[in-house]
């Protein structure tokens, strides 16, 4: 026993055996690691030689599928901040088009979805049938022919219906395993004044893929440079200020993205990239004072039927059914208002529009102030009536004694003997009168424009222009009318505006000099409600043309300051003191109807615009006017197609304007009543 204990007991063997235990367990963890290490080599070799491409496959068909969400757009409000076109959230059902979808299923789910709108729906009123949802899916059927065509465009939901109601979105939700290919989204609207207010002014919207149509879409919308990231199902400006203003008020697209697999169903959760809001406007026009210029134009539109007006020897005109206002603020070019009548309800672009109301409508779609528009008359009787832009008439005799004065036809001095009548042309065959034939006497160039002598123009002005310059005078006389924005557009930016029709210088029926005669009295040329507003603007601020001015500011949606649009001015013509003073002191003479207890003092002209439509003549009520006349405030024109004479039924108009802006902003710049509009909710 003592000599095993010592053997055991040796340091030596003891040390020996720690060695080797280490020894062991150092090759035993190598070895494990070395053999995991090998089978990570063999399994990288297995997935990248082996199993790569089928692995790449899988990938490939696990993919993200986005679908955009469209723009939020801005919000139109007038000048005190009342909403004019607003921007409201709806829920909307969306069908999404897939690759392996049945047409047997689909014509189900139509037919499906007609019970749970007509179960669930708000209104039994316009309900969507089988036929119509299909139609709306576009997956090429027509259940009523019985037809199969190719889809319109691929990858973008179509809008089945707008403003869900609640028992239709929970219905939906609920049963979303059944109802497959749908979703509900939240989107936009747009909704006008139910007024309406200056709805052609602001125009309307329909969808990208009508505005983009090759034959009857926008020349903005087709080029594909403006419109990147455009959806076919969103809504965009297609007249007025929507249209003029698109690209501010859009906003950008949203998006949702759905991780799907190779048969396009839905693996994950789905991520929400919420769209961009569109830029708020806020116009020049206040909506109190448009309010009051278009019931100015009914009311007298009224009052030239009536028979009080019948009795009368000036005021009656049946058949005028149109009529046209444009208020510009002289000092900033802002146009306060722009009234074209008759107008109609916007809002009607937000569904689907019958084709009854939409005849109904078409002749007076148009901003009548700006471009052709015509009266409320049944489509045969159309041509029967002129559209809105009419001869100017009499109130281009203040220029044509400027033109006179400038180019040293006479001075301000020079007596005229007016008999009443003029002859003119070869062997003084060719015979023109005064209104009602009437005579004045030896007047000199204010007179003229007082009396509104036809006579004085044609023999001192239209006859001696053409006698200065001969084959050269309708282009002297169209660069004059050019400064005060007459026979070019106003330069406003608005869309579809039309330069008017100067036929002085393209009626080759008639001799250059019976041109001049006419041209010199408004009788050979037509221009536009907006040309006549800015020409008497200019005559307001003694030759400054300023640009007129439909916005006044624009905000981010949130009300953060972008732009505030300040005045331009065009272009200045400069003439002597004293012909400007001797042309005011005769439009501060002129008769007019409508103007009692006026507390200012304005310049005005009128005018009785002649021409034949529908084989008989027909007279035009035109007038322009400023106040007050030092120091103008503001200038308006006024058009009313058949009105008869300006003084009778577009002078009145005119007045309640000037009441308005007077009451709002003040002619003296103090408002007599309330400040402004209501404050944007």
């Amino acid at each position: 026993m003592f000599g095993n204990k010592k053997v055991n007991d040796d340091p030596q063997q003891k040390e020996s055996a720690k060695r080797s235990h280490y020894t062991l367990r150092v090759n035993l963890i190598f070895f494990c690691t070395f053999f995991l290490f090998s089978i990570l080599i063999v399994r990288l070799a297995v997935l990248q030689f082996v199993e790569g491409s089928q692995l790449k496959a899988e990938e490939a068909n696990n993919t993200k599928m986005d679908t955009p969400i469209g723009p939020i757009r801005g919000n139109i409000y007038d000048r005190g901040g009342a909403p004019l076109a607003f921007t409201s959230s709806t829920q909307s059902l969306y069908f999404r088009m897939e690759s392996d979808q049945k047409r047997d299923d689909v014509i189900t789910l139509a037919r499906k979805l007609e019970e749970i709108f007509k179960e669930h729906g708000i209104s039994t009123n316009n309900l969507l049938g089988a036929s119509e949802i299909i139609k709306q899916m576009d997956v090429g059927y027509d259940l009523d022919k019985n037809t199969t065509t190719a889809p319109s465009y691929s990858f973008v939901p179509r809008r089945i219906k707008s403003g869900l109601s609640n028992d239709e979105i929970a219905y939906i939700l609920e049963h979303r395993d059944e109802l497959k290919w749908l979703e509900i989204m939240e989107e936009s609207i747009r909704t006008y004044d139910n007024g309406p207010i200056a709805a052609q002014l602001i125009g309307y919207m329909r969808p990208f893929s009508t505005a983009r149509e090759p034959n009857n879409g926008l020349a903005f919308y087709k080029n594909k440079d403006n419109t990147k990231g455009y959806l076919d199902t969103e809504y965009v400006g297609y007249d007025g200020i929507e249209l003029m203003y698109q690209e501010e008020l859009r906003g950008k697209n949203g998006s949702k993205t759905y991780p799907v697999n190779a048969s396009q169903k839905i693996i994950g959760k789905v991520s929400v990239k919420a769209p961009e809001k569109g830029n708020n406007l806020y116009l020049t026009i206040n909506k109190n004072v448009q309010e009051v210029a278009e019931q100015a134009i009914t009311d007298q539109l009224a009052a030239a039927k009536s028979a009080a007006a019948r009795a009368s020897q000036y005021g009656y005109a049946p058949n005028a059914k149109a009529g046209y206002a444009v208020a510009i603020e002289v000092e900033t070019g802002k146009v306060v208002t722009m009234a074209s009548m008759p107008d109609y309800d916007p809002n009607i672009w937000n569904g689907a529009v019958s084709t009854s109301e939409y005849n109904r409508i078409q002749p007076f779609i148009n901003n009548g102030t700006i471009t052709s528009a015509f009266p409320d008359y049944p489509p045969a009787e159309i041509k029967n009536h002129p559209n809105s832009i009419v001869y100017v008439g009499s109130i281009i005799k203040p220029l044509s004694v400027l033109i006179g004065l400038n180019e040293g036809l006479f001075g301000v001095d020079t007596l005229y003997n007016d008999t009443g009548e003029y002859t003119y042309g070869k062997d003084n065959k060719s015979k023109l009168t005064n209104s009602d034939r009437a005579s004045y006497g030896y007047i000199n160039a204010s007179d003229a424009i007082w009396h509104s002598s036809n006579t004085f123009m044609s023999a001192m002005v239209g006859y001696k222009l053409h006698q200065k310059y001969g084959t050269q005078s309708a282009d002297i006389w169209a660069s004059y009318l050019n400064k005060f924005g007459l026979g070019v557009t106003s330069g406003s930016g608005l869309p579809r505006e039309n330069p008017g029709i100067s036929e002085f210088k393209t009626n080759e029926n008639e001799s250059m000099q019976s041109r001049m005669v006419f041209a010199s009295w408004g009788q050979n040329e037509k221009y536009t409600t907006m040309q006549m507003a800015q020409y008497a603007a200019t005559l307001a601020s003694r030759g400054k043309k300023l640009k007129p001015l439909f916005v006044d500011k624009i905000e981010t949606y949130e009300g953060e300051p972008v732009q505030t649009i300040e005045p331009v001015v065009m272009e200045e013509t400069t003439f002597p003191k004293a012909y400007w003073d001797s042309v005011i002191k005769g439009m501060e003479k002129v008769s007019v109807q409508g103007f009692n207890g006026f507390s200012y003092p304005y310049a005005r002209k009128t005018g009785t615009s002649t021409q034949s439509v529908g084989g008989k003549l027909i007279d035009n009520a035109v007038f322009i006017a400023f106040a007050p006349v030092e120091n103008p405030k503001l200038a308006i024109a006024v058009v009313v197609p058949e009105g008869g004479f300006g003084s009778w039924n577009a002078a009145p108009i005119a007045r309640k304007i000037f009441d308005a802006y007077d009451q709002y902003y003040g002619l003296d710049g103090v408002p007599k009543g309330a400040k402004g509009t209501a404050e944007a909710p």
